[in-house]
């Protein structure tokens, strides 16, 4: 490439990060990695009206978690800032106003009234080439009104003037040639009444500011994308202009339509990057990172919606997809969203991660549940013992818990039915031959006295496991024993046989 590699991720700190823009700053992150370029998170708080506190708090959390951390952005700025839009403000008006002198743009006066007006009047109304003319703007006022109404300070925009029956081409680095009839594109905003800059003009003035080489983002873009194409046009900067890629949307599970927090809430899982608090409402959208997913196998399964390496391979590392990651395999279709899916990916990252790696990430879910690990080696080897069992990490609070304490609650039906006073005996005489071995030969003196009384053992293990840890779920019952120690097996057999009993 000619040109040094320079993308953003420009989220507007609105509320949470969804999990379709993660998707976008992470094939921004992947191809600038793969590009030896710079990866820019560049905040778009234009929209005074939406912005959130704390939003932009949020989402540099969500991309520390994922692991997909910007080169610049407004708390590691490099040359290029500020990287909040909101402090780039004066550089706007002066584009808006060069754009009006070459006649590519125009002062809009209309009243909210009477725009209102005009969309009961006219259905569908757009302001455009079929309407302008009818409007109070500077192509209908004359020069001197339009120099009165701005000496006055009277409330305006500015507009950008669309030409007649004109085509706009751009090649997308996905989807190929892509055209546009401008008959069908309106009047976008381009600078608001109070001064800041829409979407349309931001995007284009901060991305040659930053000499952005290739804009990735989503695909409900693409009709805005001529508005773009002209602008970089008529402010003379089309040799400047970045690469565009409109990504493929996440679809809803069923396929029917992009997937929203609506579906999240309706179906049962998050959307959402991480845990959403609303500052006004407090109330919290659950995200990936809370309900018990590793990063790097959210990672994973985002890359995979839309994208693949053309194998058969699943489980990538983020270095993995820095080394693979292509625009060329980059889908144009939607990606259906698959809950079960995601959540098999999370179940192989647990499997294959070291108990070093899983160690923090347990002892912080125990802690949640009130239970203090302790021992940082006991703790690991019992994180080997069970990550198979887990599908998400809260898992291993249930599937460790017995570990730690007794359990409190026993699955008697599935005891009672077979329970005799031969085996109450057994495990009696189990709990006294205890004291006799040490913790690594239970199993031998286990099978050694249910010989001796004529069971077989098959018949002892499903009490027994019961009785160590109150259901019928765990790793091998005796690796459990011999982790639990001869003083706690033998004083859970005592109490359980008791509770049988009665």
């Amino acid at each position: 490439m000619d040109r040094k590699v320079r993308v953003r991720f420009a989220p507007s700190p609105t509320g949470g990060l969804h999990l379709g823009g993660v998707r976008t700053a992470l094939f921004n992150y992947l191809f600038a990695k793969k590009n030896n370029g710079t990866f820019v998170l560049r905040v778009e708080d234009t929209d005074q009206n939406r912005f959130v506190a704390g939003a932009e708090e949020y989402i540099v959390d969500c991309l520390n978690w994922c692991g997909i951390m910007p080169d610049e952005s407004p708390g590691n700025p490099g040359a290029y800032g500020p990287y909040r839009q909101s402090e780039r403000k004066p550089s706007y008006r002066k584009f808006a106003e060069q754009l009006i002198g070459d006649g590519y743009a125009y002062y809009a006066f209309d009243t909210p009234e009477e725009l209102d007006a005009k969309r009961k009047e006219i259905s569908n109304f757009q302001y455009g080439q079929a309407t302008r003319m009818q409007m109070r703007n500077s192509l209908t006022l004359t020069i001197s009104e339009v120099e009165d109404l701005l000496a006055a300070k009277t409330p305006h925009v500015i507009r950008i003037k669309v030409p007649e029956d004109e085509i706009v081409h751009f090649n997308d680095l996905i989807r190929g040639d892509v055209s546009f009839e401008t008959s069908l594109v309106d009047d976008k905003v381009l600078l608001k009444a109070d001064g800041m800059p829409t979407y349309h003009l931001a995007v284009v003035v901060d991305d040659k500011a930053m000499e952005i080489s290739h804009a990735f983002r989503g695909e409900e873009w693409l009709p805005s994308a001529p508005v773009h194409i002209l602008l970089w046009k008529y402010l003379g900067w089309e040799t400047d202009m970045p690469q565009w890629a409109h990504l493929p949307l996440i679809l809803k599970p069923d396929g029917h339509g992009k997937l929203s927090k609506r579906d999240g809430d309706r179906l049962g899982f998050p959307v959402y990057a991480m845990n959403w608090t609303d500052p006004k409402t407090g109330d919290i959208t659950k995200g990936f990172k809370e309900m018990g997913f590793m990063p790097d196998a959210f990672i994973n399964m985002l890359a995979l919606l839309g994208w693949n390496d053309g194998t058969d391979q699943e489980l990538f590392s983020l270095l993995e997809l820095e080394d693979k990651f292509s625009i060329e395999r980059i889908s144009k279709a939607g990606a259906k969203f698959d809950f079960e899916k995601a959540k098999w990916y999370n179940h192989e990252w647990i499997k294959q991660s070291t108990a070093d790696t899983l160690q923090q990430l347990v002892s912080t879910e125990l802690h949640k549940a009130s239970i203090e690990a302790g021992d940082v080696q006991f703790l690991k080897t019992i994180i080997d013992l069970i990550k198979d069992r887990c599908t998400l990490l809260p898992d291993f609070v249930a599937q460790s818990s017995y570990f730690f304490a007794p359990p409190a609650e026993y699955d008697i039906n599935s005891v009672k039915p077979k329970w005799t006073a031969e085996k109450a005996a057994f495990f009696n005489d189990y709990a006294d031959k205890l004291r006799l071995v040490d913790a690594v030969s239970e199993e031998a003196a286990f099978k050694a006295l249910a010989e001796e009384k004529g069971f077989k053992p098959g018949e002892l293990m499903l009490p027994f496991r019961i009785i160590l840890v109150g259901g019928k779920f765990g790793p091998g019952v005796f690796d459990i024993a011999v982790l639990l120690g001869v003083a706690e097996t033998k004083a859970r057999i005592e109490k359980a046989v008791m509770l049988f009993n009665s």
